[in-house]
């Protein structure tokens, strides 16, 4: 009599939500319950934003400014889809699944953005008082778009490091430079002024919810040709 018990352990496979979906669902909800807590709460900061607020007015150095406006102007503009086409075509294998990978790395990220905008609009939450700003900024506050754009490109370029890069120190190395720099982006914004902490959490959990659900939508999807 077959044993039965291995069609059973794949079925509960099937069944158990896998990393993706389980870190698709607590962002996605932990996003949510930042949306709404901005959404009703009475105009101006959340508890935790006029610290770091606060802490950046008073160290502005001339190079820690030059810092900052170089590495935020890196998280905007045509730079993000040139990075990520980049990692899509050096991803796949073959000329056709680069040039798909390519393409829906870009869509994925031309998405998240296009969420994001909406989500910003309909929220239409104030940014900190324009004589704190350092640089220049506009449109709502909420989530932060540099924050948003950088946290999407970040994953991206991990995501090609998963699909093409060996294992080793080298791509250890590649993948912490990669994140610091999408934390540095989001950042930027609250050491210029014009973000308040609660915009740029709200700008790296969207990302990380819309990053995972593309990840769900291309294992159940069909499978690239080379």
């Amino acid at each position: 009599m077959p044993d039965p018990a291995p069609d059973g352990r794949r079925r509960a496979r099937l069944r158990s939500p896998g990393p993706a979906a389980r870190t698709a669902l607590a962002s996605s909800t932990a996003f949510a319950l930042l949306a709404l807590w901005v959404t009703l709460a009475p105009a101006g900061p959340l508890p935790g934003d006029p610290g770091p607020h606060a802490w950046s007015l008073v160290h502005r150095p001339a190079l820690g400014l030059a810092v900052a406006r170089a590495v935020t102007a890196t998280g905007t503009g045509v730079l993000p889809y040139v990075l990520v086409v980049l990692a899509g075509l050096w991803a796949g294998r073959g000329t056709r699944q680069r040039l798909l990978t390519a393409a829906a790395f870009a869509l994925c990220l031309a998405g998240g953005q296009a969420v994001r905008y909406t989500v910003m609009t309909l929220i239409a939450r104030p940014r900190p008082p324009a004589a704190d700003w350092a640089t220049h900024a506009g449109n709502w506050s909420f989530p932060s778009g540099h924050a948003t754009t950088g946290a999407l490109v970040a994953g991206l370029l991990l995501a090609a490091l998963a699909l093409r890069g060996s294992p080793g120190p080298a791509r250890t190395a590649a993948a912490v430079l990669i994140v610091a720099w999408g934390a540095a982006v989001g950042l930027s914004r609250v050491y210029l002024g014009v973000h308040w902490p609660s915009d740029v959490l709200g700008g790296w959990l969207l990302a990380t919810a819309w990053l995972s659900l593309a990840a769900l939508t291309a294992r159940r999807g069909p499978a690239t040709g080379t």
